[in-house]
């Protein structure tokens, strides 16, 4: 008689394998559509996480309903570490993502940001030319300063200022306010002779052309810095939530191992 926890676990494996399908099918159709580097970057991790969950699931659920021990052995081996690598990651998370936060700018609906108050680790991923030119080209595909200008095309500077922009609307899409820039449009703004800050070296980084904007401004990468770690630590709740799911099934797993050995030995 087949055990409960080897039909729970047959059950569970078998799910997953039906969600392996679609994510496999995502990564398969993003390698024929990508024109971008975003693009082409997601499809990598996605057909290999579609791959991988295949192939889990295949080993757990043959494992489980076949009562093949050693299947079953291996697919444990790799839930434990997937379980201790998720635990790992999700702690870093927490750990690079306790730093930084925007300055609230007095009499402005938006906050400043800056690149010295995020982690040194994160400061590091994005210094680097070749991941921070990734980025870019990502946040240019995106068209995250094109509809940030069509948005606020008609504020004039006092409404402009109150607007609750986005950590990566201003601080790629504007100029740093210490800059002390002439308001032109929301993506065109005047350099001063006399402005009051010559020390910041994203004012001198800071351009008209649309394609350039103040995407290679310490303050974009700050406000990129800002939106990732906002976005990290989302998926560090899932991550634990998806870990205590791992435990369980896991757990079933093990029991699962155990009924299989106690039949073979009959």
């Amino acid at each position: 008689m087949v055990r409960v926890s080897n039909n729970l676990l047959g059950i569970l494996n078998f799910l997953t394998l039906l969600l392996s399908i679609p994510i496999l099918i995502a990564g398969i159709w993003l390698s024929k559509q990508a024109t971008s580097d975003c693009e082409k970057w997601l499809q990598k991790p996605t057909i290999a996480l579609g791959v991988f969950l295949l192939v889990v699931s295949i080993a757990g659920l043959v494992g489980a309903c076949c009562r093949v021990s050693w299947l079953l052995w291996i697919y444990l081996l790799v839930m434990f570490v997937l379980i201790v690598v998720l635990f790992v990651f999700t702690v870093i998370v927490f750990v690079v993502t306790n730093k930084g936060a925007g300055e609230v700018v007095s009499g402005k609906g938006y906050k400043e940001y800056r690149l010295g108050d995020y982690s040194n680790w994160l400061q590091k991923r994005v210094n680097n030319t070749k991941y921070w030119n990734n980025i870019k080209s990502c946040l240019h595909d995106g068209k995250v300063c094109s509809n940030f200008a069509n948005s606020y095309v008609n504020d004039t500077l006092e409404k402009f200022y109150s607007e609750n922009l986005s950590a990566l609307q201003s601080g790629c899409c504007k100029p740093s306010d210490d800059c002390n820039f002439t308001y032109v449009s929301p993506t065109v703004w005047n350099k001063n002779a006399s402005a009051a800050s010559i020390s910041n070296p994203d004012c001198d980084a800071w351009s008209n052309d649309p394609n350039l904007l103040c995407f290679s401004c310490q303050s974009c990468k700050a406000g990129f810095l800002d939106n990732v770690k906002a976005n990290w630590k989302k998926v560090a709740i899932v991550n634990i939530i998806f870990l205590i799911f791992l435990i369980i099934v896991y757990s079933v797993g093990c029991c699962a191992f155990r009924n299989n050995r106690r039949d073979n030995w009959k």
